[in-house]
């Protein structure tokens, strides 16, 4: 039995790792690092491809976040026996959101913006989604490869983060003993605002595939999200009264969807005018869609919740009905997160930055080299301080009011210690983690944990089971 991660493993892009367990081919997950270009944004696949001695038969899809998806239909071209796993709603996303993948590779390719060819088109993925194989969470279902010595079965649980994400158990024999694996992916262990916290297996476990990506964040157990929710809703409130406009960058799959059902709150509780407009645009209202058909069949804090039941517009397209919309206390909850260029919040940051009635909260992380990034920086050293939102435009000045707030659907590193405890494995994988995430939590793990065995494998290094 072996593991060789084949993605990233020193930063948090490109999720997928490979397990060959007595002759059965497994991948976890399929993601790609969106940051990379083409070919170079793939996990190792050459390396599975290379060696007569491995094979893939199956692979699981934990969530749809690109950076665990993104590269399934390259997957399924390399290996088309392979059956990839989803729960129904991942499955429903993946709908949308490869299309659109497959949509803004070629637009990028046109415009020039990218050299690289498309890694797959949008015609292609129709022939695909036959082999995909959607299951309902805490029910066994069998993944025996075709050389396989032993049967092999696994399980979904619940895992947070984002609708239809989960974590993955995988049970089998060897020597005449039971031996399970559990893959974390991405997990969420408190409750967000739809969402509730993850579930996990009962120990006891064998082998934890942990991720690891708030290891490296102290700040994030130290803050809660009651005190995040009550500073953001005061920063909105206080942008409101004075006649300014609110942009919230988000993230399309997730963050959006948790933000608008955080705003309908502050609503009901008075803390904003219940007349204030919401606008969201693009691919984000397609997914709330999803999020609002699957209410009954996915873990929900509260059933009756409906992310279209917040009254929002559309944002205009146009730049005179654009600059009209954001002439009025308003809230915008748009993609991206972090602001990238050619996106819809860094055209929207581009008209409100300037003025000081205006508010830009960020509510995630943002990439140190992102434009969501600076103005942050630029805020912090003082109102009027330039940043650069769009290379065309130049630098601008920064007086509107600019804040981070912490909203996460990953466990921080305190929270993933008790669940460690809480599993009690013999060994422990850490993934997806940049480096200094990992060394944290390895060095903790093993302090206070000794008797686990505890491992933080490089990208094609093989890890014997």
């Amino acid at each position: 039995m072996i593991y060789i991660a084949l993605g990233a493993s020193d930063e948090i892009g490109g999720s997928c790792h490979y397990l060959d367990i007595q002759g059965t081919g497994l991948l976890l997950d399929t993601g790609i690092d969106p940051e990379a270009d083409g070919i170079d944004g793939l996990p190792r696949l050459d390396i599975i491809e290379e060696n007569p001695d491995y094979w893939v038969d199956h692979a699981f899809i934990t969530h749809a976040h690109h950076d665990h998806i993104g590269a399934m239909p390259v997957v399924l071209q390399k290996f088309p026996h392979v059956i990839a796993h989803m729960s129904r709603a991942t499955e429903q996303l993946a709908e949308i959101l490869l299309p659109a993948s497959a949509r803004l590779q070629l637009r990028k390719q046109r415009e020039g913006t990218s050299s690289a060819d498309p890694l797959f088109y949008e015609e292609e993925l129709d022939v695909y989604s036959y082999l995909y194989r959607p299951h309902e969470l805490n029910t066994p279902f069998e993944v025996t490869g075709v050389r396989a010595s032993v049967p092999i079965r696994a399980s979904f649980y619940d895992a947070g983060h984002i609708l239809g994400a989960v974590g993955i158990l995988i049970e089998f024999e060897s020597d005449g003993e039971e031996r399970r694996y559990f893959y974390t992916g991405d997990t969420g262990m408190r409750a967000q605002t739809i969402i509730p916290g993850a579930v996990y297996p009962e120990p006891p476990i064998d082998v934890l595939f942990l991720e690891s990506t708030l290891g490296a964040d102290p700040e994030s157990e130290k803050t809660t999200r009651r005190t995040e929710e009550n500073g953001l809703g005061e920063a909105v409130a206080t942008v409101l009264r004075r006649g300014g406009t609110v942009l919230l960058p988000v993230f399309a799959l997730g963050r959006g969807q948790e933000i608008i059902a955080l705003i309908d709150r502050y609503k009901n509780r008075g803390l904003i005018p219940e007349d204030t407009p919401i606008y969201t645009a693009g691919l984000m209202r397609a997914i709330s869609d999803v999020y609002d058909k699957t209410r009954f069949s996915t873990p929900r804090l509260n059933q009756d919740f409906q992310v279209y039941g917040v009254p929002q517009g559309r944002l205009p397209r146009g730049q005179t009905a654009t600059k009209l919309a954001l002439s009025e206390p308003s809230i915008h909850v748009v993609g991206s997160g972090m602001m990238f260029e050619r996106t819809i919040s860094n055209r929207l940051a581009q008209q409100l930055v300037e003025s000081e009635k205006n508010g830009i909260f960020m509510v995630g992380y943002t990439r140190p080299d992102s434009p969501g990034h600076r103005i942050l920086e630029a805020r912090r050293i003082g109102k009027g301080t330039k940043a650069v939102i769009d290379e065309n435009k130049g630098p601008q000045p920064v007086r509107c009011d600019v804040e981070r707030f912490r909203f996460s659907g990953h466990s921080h590193r305190r929270d993933l210690m008790e669940l460690v405890e809480r599993l009690n494995p013999e060994r422990i994988i850490l993934v997806h983690g940049e480096t200094e995430a990992r060394t944290w939590m390895k060095n903790n793990i093993e302090y206070f944990y000794p008797e686990i065995d505890v491992l933080s494998p490089q990208t094609g290094q093989v890890v014997e089971l």
